[in-house]
C-alpha cells in the first residue's frame, strides 16, 4: 500500500491544499480523510499493557457515500463486504493482529484497499458454447457401452 500527499500549489508557490492520499489501483485513490480510525482495546497476548493500551483498530469507511468508487466498483465492493458492512453502508475492519497501533493502523489500510482491489476486477463473463462435434461423439460412444454393459446384464439361465 502506498500513502502519498496531494498538494496544491498556486503560481506563487502558496500551497492551497494539501492531503494524504491511498493509492488503491491505477484508477482508484482515497483521500485518507474518507477513513475514521477508532482505536480499541484488543483481547489476547499484550502482557500488562493489554488493559492499558487502545492498540486494535476500528476502521470505519463509508463506501455508499465515498466519491473515489465508481459506481461498479462500489456495489461489487458492498457485495464483498457481507457482515462487515452495516446497514447504512458503512465497512467496519477491525485489525487486532498486532500489539501496538500504528501496524494494526497501516494492517486494517492494507485490507481495506485489498477488499477494493477485490472489487474493482470487473467479472468474466462466461460465453455459452455448444459441445464440439468430437465431444459429442465421445458422449455417443459411452452411451453405447454403457447400454451394451447394462443389457449383459439380467437372469442367469441354466443351459441344460
Amino acid at each position: 500500500m502506498s500513502i502519498f500527499n496531494l498538494t496544491a500549489i498556486d503560481g506563487l508557490g502558496k500551497v492551497l491544499y494539501s492531503k494524504k492520499m491511498i493509492f488503491v489501483t491505477d484508477h482508484i485513490t482515497i483521500a485518507e480523510a474518507e477513513l475514521d480510525f477508532k482505536f480499541i482495546r484488543a483481547s489476547g497476548p499484550g502482557g500488562q499493557n493489554v488493559n492499558k493500551v487502545s492498540s486494535a483498530v476500528q476502521l470505519r469507511f463509508d463506501v455508499r457515500r465515498s466519491p473515489s468508487l465508481p459506481e461498479e466498483t462500489r456495489a461489487r465492493l458492498i457485495r464483498l463486504s457481507g457482515r462487515r458492512i452495516t446497514d447504512d453502508g458503512i465497512l467496519i475492519i477491525e485489525a487486532r493482529r498486532f500489539r501496538d497501533q500504528p501496524r494494526n493502523r497501516q494492517d486494517a489500510v492494507d485490507r481495506l484497499t485489498a477488499l477494493i482491489r477485490q472489487a474493482a476486477v470487473r467479472p468474466v463473463v462466461r460465453r455459452k458454447t455448444s459441445p464440439t462435434a468430437a465431444s459429442r461423439r465421445r458422449i455417443r460412444e459411452t452411451k453405447i457401452r454403457q447400454s451394451r454393459l447394462k443389457q449383459n446384464r439380467g437372469k442367469i439361465t441354466d443351459f441344460e
